[in-house]
């Protein structure tokens, strides 16, 4: 088949919601003999750009086009590449399938324009973000009023990531033989030979008999990292564990300065060390180097991180009454934890930072969990059959 991926933003680097996945799985699609191409915006980022033009990654033709727009547009994720319209409307007909990652965006605005004018099929797959919640959400309903709802109505197939999200589509007036559900997965590749233990701590200079605590994620207030700054600084102070320091991993998405004002508020500031975004490798050698990873956005509608840190043998902790929750139950890796719940959260780290045999235990079996259930082989499969049932 010739397939056509569009998303705002496309890096093999960039280890974060969709753009992961969109790489993940066009680079599965290529490897299975799919021709594959994706259009995107030229931002890695909401500031840094890549060369705009066409390359090959992975066996995946990606042209990127040139992003305008001012620092609002960029900090609301909308990347407006006004080239990309006449690439759409000449070459949307000669792809069998286009599946659009995002829901409100510009390439989706004109992905739906042209796909529905030549008869073309298109999937969308919200990737969690169809809530309207956090400071843009007067804009995104005017946005869902303007192009969203028709958007979801006209796709032939949209992609949930679970039965929660399946009813987010629902709510916004998509009928229920149109929902599939198909999960995230991970590159089970990457962690199949794990590295030894050391590298991380001995890189960013941490004693080699403390323990971690680890978040690894955009650095935004929707994610909880204030709720895991202050069970941390319950934890340190008042149930006097000195023998644990807390990572937190990832670019700043607008809450660093708060989050580091946090901690220095609490009195932990030494103690809470914030390393930026993270390579490959890096990543991996944290997970491995961890104790727990603590992942406690209330309205998280997948955490591919837990599924990365499952497969690295560290077991989890994520809110309870989210679809990550029942899946760390069914694995039996980790923890969940009412959210805002600051003793509670302290108490279950406590008991996870002094009790090896359990992380041991929850390590052993979120790893063959994740190996048996998330391998991007067998959701690709699925996805296939829906690309050629369409």
């Amino acid at each position: 088949m010739k397939i056509l991926q569009v998303c705002p933003k496309f890096h093999h680097s960039v280890a974060s919601g969709s753009t992961m996945i969109a790489y993940y799985i066009s680079k599965e699609l290529a490897r299975r003999g799919h021709s594959v191409t994706v259009y995107t915006s030229d931002m890695k980022d909401k500031y840094t750009r890549i060369n705009s033009g066409i390359e090959k990654i992975g066996g995946v033709k990606v042209h990127r086009f040139r992003s305008v727009g001012t620092v609002a547009t960029r900090k609301m994720k909308i990347f407006v590449t006004p080239m990309s319209i006449s690439a759409l409307k000449n070459e949307v007909c000669s792809f069998d399938i286009v599946h659009v990652h995002e829901c409100r965006s510009f390439q989706s605005v004109v992905v739906h324009h042209y796909a529905k004018k030549y008869g073309v099929p298109y999937v969308l797959q919200a990737h969690g973000s169809l809530p309207r919640i956090g400071s843009w959400r007067r804009l995104k309903w005017f946005y869902d009023v303007l192009f969203g709802y028709r958007l979801l109505r006209d796709a032939s197939k949209v992609i949930a990531l679970n039965q929660m999200e399946a009813e987010h589509y629902k709510n916004m007036g998509v009928p229920e033989e149109k929902i599939a559900i198909i999960p995230n997965g991970i590159d089970l590749s990457e962690y199949a030979n794990l590295p030894p233990k050391g590298a991380f701590k001995r890189k960013f200079g941490i004693p080699e008999d403390k323990k971690i605590i680890l978040y690894l994620g955009r650095i935004h207030k929707i994610k909880g990292i204030d709720f895991l700054i202050k069970a941390y600084a319950y934890l340190t102070k008042k149930m006097d564990c000195k023998d644990a320091v807390l990572v937190i991993a990832g670019p700043d998405d607008g809450y660093l300065n708060e989050a580091k004002t946090l901690a220095c508020s609490l009195g932990v500031s030494d103690s809470v060390l914030f390393t930026g975004l993270l390579s490959e490798k890096d990543k991996i050698n944290a997970f491995v180097d961890s104790c727990l990873c603590a992942y406690l956005g209330q309205n998280e509608p997948f955490g591919i991180v837990t599924l990365e840190s499952a497969a690295s043998c560290t077991p989890v902790i994520v809110c309870e009454q989210t679809p990550m929750s029942d899946i760390v139950k069914d694995g039996d890796f980790g923890f969940s934890v009412k959210y805002g719940d600051i003793n509670e959260l302290a108490e279950i780290m406590h008991k996870m930072v002094n009790d090896e045999n359990l992380l041991r235990e929850m390590g052993r079996k979120g790893r063959e969990f994740v190996f048996e259930n998330y391998n991007w082989a067998n959701i690709i499969t699925k996805l296939e059959k829906i690309y050629e049932e369409l």
